[in-house]
């Protein structure tokens, strides 16, 4: 089939490069020159394992193009996938002006009968006022119907996830459109879930918020193990084994992050408010993970006493590995509370540390490894799981540190493994302190 894709961030590009992977004749768009020329010459403008190399195999394939041009990207299109960005209003709503900007530019440009599948997180209700506006401006000869497509995809593991994704959802109002879309995604033989526009368009907010759910359940449970004694890796390992709870997203830690979770359960309180709901539970979710991240300068407050002039290194920026993504990322959270209590702050992350100078700019100190950022450091904050973290070898913290101390928001070790050098504190776990 002929795809066109509006815009070229994580879930477009994503959509796109693996769309014309399994086929089909893919062309994205974007109203960014600057990113367009990039993606022509095979640079992706985001970091996701494996993306960029398929981006070229199948742009030189010719299955894969990038342009400026509404005209020549929809014209001809059989299915168009709207997957611009949905970013968070002040009041936690889901702000929609590029999903109205694109659904009207598309709609001028369209020769013939097309199928529009919104694929960005919208609120309930929006694929039909994204109808609504494609009908205002496309030619009365020409029949658009919409179709909610919701995307599931992880950073760091996209590619895997769109070839050997859970489900595809597909909501839609005719039996047509949706049969088009099945059709379309029938190379990956991925089960594919059916309802109507709305129901498809929860899915999405209530999947997202289920699994927030999940992270801030199990880190409420580590904050009482650690006043108990006992031992949140056992607890979750003891309750993840049942069947109806599972193992997934059980991981105790400082807190979710990233472009979804944080933006979803917001958005979903707001939907929830539209209609007189006051969600409770997920308020109580939220709050729980915006204090999170903050426990580990509560720690560290408790062992080193004022911040003031100590040196404290950030292990990791990007929200979780293999992703140069550091929105709502924990690192931010730190780095803020660090500097404020008047800590000089290093960081070091693999990737990410460009796109958090863009946020933090120059009130820490950017490394080069993760030596480099702990050097003469008091304190160690691992924020990260990054391999290169996760492997750095335990002798060079007591080498390279005024004293080993490092405080573990990502439970990366065992406590078995701590050496009778270090003192390491992490979460939901009893603290293991030397000297």
């Amino acid at each position: 089939m002929r795809v066109s894709v509006a815009g070229t961030g994580y879930v477009g590009l994503v959509t796109g490069v693996c769309l014309a992977e399994i086929g089909h004749r893919v062309t994205c768009v974007d109203i960014d020159e600057q990113k367009i020329a990039k993606l022509t010459q095979g640079i992706s403008p985001i970091y996701e394992p494996g993306l960029e190399e398929l981006m070229k195999k199948n742009h030189e394939a010719g299955r894969l193009d990038f342009t400026t041009d509404s005209a020549q990207a929809y014209g001809e299109s059989d299915v168009i996938f709207i997957a611009v960005g949905t970013p968070e209003n002040e009041d936690g709503s889901a702000n929609l002006t590029y999903v109205n900007a694109a659904a009207g530019q598309m709609a001028k440009q369209l020769k013939k009968d097309v199928v529009v599948a919104v694929k960005s997180t919208v609120p309930v209700g929006t694929n039909e006022h994204v109808l609504n506006v494609i009908n205002q401006h496309k030619p009365m000869s020409v029949k658009v119907e919409v179709v909610s497509n919701p995307e599931f995809l992880r950073e760091g593991s996209a590619i895997h996830d769109t070839f050997h994704g859970d489900r595809i959802v597909v909501g839609s109002e005719t039996q047509s459109a949706g049969d088009l879309l099945e059709e379309l995604y029938k190379p990956l033989g991925i089960p594919v879930v059916r309802t109507d526009i709305r129901s498809a368009e929860m899915i999405k907010y209530a999947a997202n918020a289920f699994l927030a759910t999940k992270i801030s359940f199990i880190n409420e449970i580590a904050n009482i193990c650690e006043k108990l004694g006992a031992d949140i890796e056992d607890v979750a390992e003891g309750i993840g084994k049942d069947a109806r709870i599972g193992p997934q997203f059980l991981k105790a830690g400082i807190g979710y992050g990233g472009s979804c979770f944080p933006k979803d359960t917001k958005a979903l309180v707001q939907l929830a408010g539209n209609v007189q709901h006051q969600f409770d539970l997920l308020d109580s979710v939220i709050s729980v993970n915006n204090r999170q991240p903050l426990k580990l300068i509560e720690s560290a407050k408790k062992h080193l006493g004022s911040l003031s002039g100590k040196k404290v290194a950030l292990l990791g920026l990007a929200f979780k590995p293999n992703t140069d993504d550091v929105r709502e990322a924990a690192s931010l959270v730190l780095a803020k509370e660090l500097v404020k209590q008047g800590a000089d702050v290093s960081g070091y992350d693999p990737i990410a540390a460009e796109e958090a100078r863009k946020v933090l700019g120059d009130s820490i100190t950017y490394c080069d490894s993760v030596s480099e950022a702990i050097e003469g450091a008091d304190a160690a904050f691992i924020v990260t799981e990054w391999d290169a973290i996760t492997s750095y070898p335990m002798d060079l913290y007591r080498e390279k540190m005024k004293r080993p101390l490092l405080f573990d928001g990502r439970n990366i070790y065992s406590l078995r493994d701590i050496p009778d050098w270090m003192t390491y504190i992490s979460v939901g776990r009893k603290e293991i302190v030397r000297g």
